[in-house]
């Protein structure tokens, strides 16, 4: 008997033992940073000359390790070996594959702080942003494990007295899994095992910018009892692996997280029929956003203020759902911009694997730069109130900023910046400030912090986002609670940890027998 879901609880560290018990974590993963990763194809370890090598954004003198990188030639072994296990696999019970999954997530449980500790490591997270990054992968095994053995039981449909009539879900074939860095364990394992348990294999791309704690999710899902070939981890460029296997004939279906403009290209790539190919692929795609807190006059104000320094800085606002904009009500707006810099100017920045700070660097020094160029166009569109600055000596460290009295239609309120930067803009009234935060071509979070219900009722159907949250902040969807995805040019709103999301990678079929 499977017991009913429910999400992994995080972790306090103002709870002494739990604050020893990562710290003891960070200095074991201290002691293994450096090693060489292989590629993983068909369960065979391959290394390769030419390598990945993944750096500590909060020291970026340290290596946490390196990693072999496919090319084309390896991805088409990848390729094959998915398509032949597939043949078999395909016929594996749903039981069998969900436990699977369980599993996993008793192991990571039991090595949650490892976890938590290569997160912050590799991709430069705040303690508790680790910890929700690993709590969520977790989250996706026990979520998705159990959504399976729900789907297994099939759909009752009519049958007349001359018939019997089934249908069922089957899988699609070989799927490529790009995952992005940001969510480095939650998306790479959430989109990873999604296609996996349905009964597909998998070709699985993380980010370059954090490969080796998807290394270590497969060594999860080894010892969790996943056959060689079912997922097969193969890091590589995205120009010449990840285009390779997107526009490949064998390719069923493509996941993937990150950029607009990637996202664009790989469905542009993905519609074309290669010669072949007999199928339409399936993309799903997650995005990113530009979003939106609204407050309005009649608001807790302090509630708005922390949601907005919160949603805007969690995790350097390196989230799709980060909220980079603000919209206040006239009446009000002084007094929470005042609040927000108030609240911002006590967040603290470092090395958060020497000491729990609120913010660590930023991924890399691209983003570094791109962020960086923005506190210019800041500075001429609006009114800084704090931040502006950062410092990449030892690592991408970026103070958290306030832009106020944005035009709306700036490029500071428009364009996805993917740092700690929030914009704030005025707006007269409530419909105003609906008809802002709607004016993006992306719909994928928004807030609205006010006691009006007049307020709310209208939000609930003109805000267009795919994640709305009243009186609260705009990030932390948790798996089976607020299922995630967005409208518009923030992807094909799949809604990852929802009750319908793993039909993205499953087709009907109906067999009718004449009695």
């Amino acid at each position: 008997m499977v017991q009913p879901y429910r999400h992994e609880p995080f972790t306090d560290f103002t709870v002494e033992e739990n604050a020893k018990e990562l710290e003891a974590a960070l200095h074991q993963v201290e002691q293994e940073l450096g090693q060489d990763y292989p590629l993983i194809i068909g369960g065979e370890r391959i290394y390769t000359d030419d390598k990945i090598t993944s750096i500590n954004p909060n020291n970026k003198n340290e290596v946490v390790g390196t990693v072999s990188k496919a090319n084309k030639e390896l991805a088409e072994k990848a390729m094959k070996t998915a398509d032949e296990t597939f043949e078999w696999w395909r016929k594996s019970t749903p039981e069998m594959r969900a436990d699977i999954l369980f599993r996993a997530a008793a192991i990571v449980r039991r090595r949650k702080h490892e976890f938590n500790a290569w997160a912050i490591k590799e991709s430069g997270k705040a303690w508790k942003e680790a910890d929700g990054d690993v709590a969520e992968g977790i989250d996706f095994l026990e979520y998705y494990g159990r959504q399976m053995l729900e789907i297994a039981e099939g759909k009752e449909i009519n049958s007349r007295p001359v018939e019997n009539n089934r249908f069922s879900y089957i899988p699609l074939g070989v799927g490529l899994v790009i995952s992005p860095w940001n969510l480095l364990f939650a998306i790479m394992c959430g989109t990873a095992v999604s296609p996996m348990v349905t009964g597909n294999t998998v070709l699985l791309k993380p980010a370059s910018n954090s490969p080796v704690i998807a290394y270590k999710f497969m060594e999860v899902m080894e010892e969790a009892g996943m056959p060689s070939g079912v997922i097969n981890y193969i890091p590589g460029s995205g120009s010449e692996v990840g285009d390779y296997l997107v526009e490949h004939p064998r390719t069923r279906f493509v996941s993937f997280t990150g950029s607009r403009e990637v996202g664009v290209n790989i469905f542009e790539k993905a519609a074309k029929v290669q010669e072949g190919q007999k199928w339409l692929k399936r993309v799903v795609a997650e995005m990113g956003g530009k979003d939106t807190i609204v407050v309005d006059n009649e608001a807790d104000l302090e509630l708005a203020s922390q949601a907005i320094a919160q949603s805007a800085f969690d995790f350097s606002g390196q989230k799709c759902s980060s909220g980079s904009r603000a919209v206040i009500h006239q009446d009000v707006y002084d007094d929470v911009l005042d609040r927000v810099v108030e609240i911002t100017k006590g967040l603290d920045i470092g090395d958060t694997s020497k000491k729990n700070y609120y913010m660590g660097a930023v991924i890399d020094q691209s983003a570094y730069d791109k962020i960086m160029s923005y506190m210019d166009v800041g500075k001429e569109e609006g009114r800084l109130m704090i931040g502006g600055d950062g410092d990449d000596t030892n690592g991408y460290y970026i103070n958290p900023t306030v832009f106020a009295d944005l035009d709306p239609n700036s490029r500071m309120q428009q364009e996805e910046v993917f740092g700690p930067i929030v914009g704030i803009t005025k707006a007269k009234d409530f419909n105003e400030a609906i008809d802002i935060a709607n004016n993006t071509d992306y719909g994928l979070t928004g807030a609205v912090i006010s006691n009006n219900r007049n307020h709310l009722e209208i939000a609930r159907e003109d805000f267009h986002v795919g994640n709305l949250y009243f009186n609260r902040g705009c990030t932390a969807a948790i798996v089976g609670y607020h299922p995630f995805g967005g409208f518009d040019m923030s992807g094909t709103d799949s809604k990852a940890g929802g009750p319908d999301y793993l039909y993205n990678f499953l087709q009907g079929k109906t067999v009718s027998e004449m009695l």
